[in-house]
């Protein structure tokens, strides 16, 4: 099984939108952070929003945000926005795959591989990759991974989606 690049960055993009989710970013700030290609992460931006993943405003207060809540986004909703099937065998779906004598159990095998990696997959949120923050970690300065980079980032989640 092979996870793409656009599934692993739309799934980091995701988690740094999660992180905060009343709070927009922008594609400059989640790509600085995350330390992944500005113009690849843009195209795969568009794709969530495509899919219903992220929701953007134009302007100065604008960015990208959740489209949905952390614990409402999958890992498999996120392969499918960006990759389409999860598993295909030259490109086809596995759905009517079939092999004659010797090879006629193979396309079953693929098959529950396919349905495994799915139940993997569609058992984990967002907000279940997202790490925990207790009280103490809020409200210390510093701490917080909202403080990290607290004047620059903040410029840059102000500047436009």
């Amino acid at each position: 099984m092979h996870i793409s690049a656009k599934a692993d960055y739309a799934t980091r993009a995701l988690l740094e939108l999660a992180r905060e989710p009343a709070r927009p970013l922008t594609c400059e700030a989640i790509a600085s952070s995350q330390q992944i290609p500005f113009r690849f992460l843009k195209s795969v931006v568009g794709e969530l929003r495509r899919a219903g993943l992220v929701r953007s405003q134009r302007g100065c207060e604008g960015g990208y945000w959740l489209g949905r809540p952390a614990d409402e986004i999958t890992l498999l909703d996120v392969s499918r926005a960006v990759d389409g099937e999860l598993i295909t065998l030259r490109g086809e779906t596995l759905a009517g795959l079939d092999y004659p004598g010797p090879a006629s159990g193979l396309p079953g095998v693929w098959r529950r591989i396919e349905a495994e990696a799915a139940a993997v997959l569609g058992g984990t949120t967002l907000a279940t990759l997202l790490p925990a923050t207790t009280d103490e970690d809020e409200h210390a300065p510093g701490k917080h991974p909202s403080n990290q980079h607290a004047a620059g980032e903040h410029l840059t989640r102000q500047g436009a989606a």
